[in-house]
This record gives structure tokens, sequence and C-alpha cells, in this order.
């Protein structure tokens, strides 16, 4: 299964994987699954690094860098298909980095591994509960 992490299930996965549920877990170390992160969850990670909501140690940039280093992850490319996308989606709130990762899922057929409520409630769109 291909799936994509959203920036909290990425970042759970490598600094608190105690975070995650067991099955969660189990899949996402599974050889069998492929993982994926979109370019929109290294920016919101050095966001939070940035405000300080996500302690790192270094540079947020380098924090980052060295995130992505950390696992077997598949770069999702942003593209103008998932930018287009990303404004057809329907969701309560105008969180442009949910929309983005939302349409990613959707433009290259994974699997959103999310525990938001509001990005599971997205139609057409294949979502692991968190």
């Amino acid at each position: 299964m291909k799936l994509l992490l959203d920036t909290h299930i990425w970042l759970w996965s490598l600094l608190e994987p105690d975070r995650l549920k067991p099955g969660v877990y189990k899949e996402l170390a599974s050889p069998d699954n492929e993982l994926w992160v979109s370019p929109i969850s290294t920016w919101e990670a050095i966001i939070l690094m940035e405000k300080g909501r996500l302690r790192t140690t270094g540079t947020p940039h380098r924090m980052a860098t060295t995130l992505l280093r950390s696992g077997p992850f598949h770069e999702a490319p942003l593209t103008h298909d998932v930018a287009v996308r990303s404004r057809k989606i329907k969701l309560s709130h105008e969180d442009p980095a949910d929309h983005f990762i939302a349409a990613t899922a959707q433009v290259y057929d994974l699997t959103l591994v999310t525990a938001d409520k509001r990005l599971r409630q997205i139609a057409k769109t294949k979502i692991m509960r968190c």
C-alpha cells in the first residue's frame, strides 16, 4: 500500500512513535508499504520549529533534512495538478496545507494516514484512520 503521511503522522513516526496506534505503527513499519511525504509537510514542520512548537536541535532547515533522511520516504511531488485539485477539495477550514496534502493523496492515488477528523471526511480520498 502507498501511504501518504499527514504532517503530524510523519513527525510522530520519527519523534513520538508511542503516539501512534499500534495498528498504524505496524503499517508504517511494514516493508510491504511505501511511505510518502509531501513537500508541504516539510514546510509545515519547518514553520512549527521556527515558532518553537516543535523542539529541535540545530536549525529548522537542517532538522527537516535530517527527518526526511530518517526513513524510506518517497517525495510526493507538488505539481500543477495537485495545486488545481487542492482548490476543488471541500473542507470546513481553509488551511492550505490540508488542502494540498489531501489533493496530493487524490492525484497520486495514495492512502492518507491522518488523525485529523476534518481530513478524514474528504470525499474521494482513501484514508487510514489513526
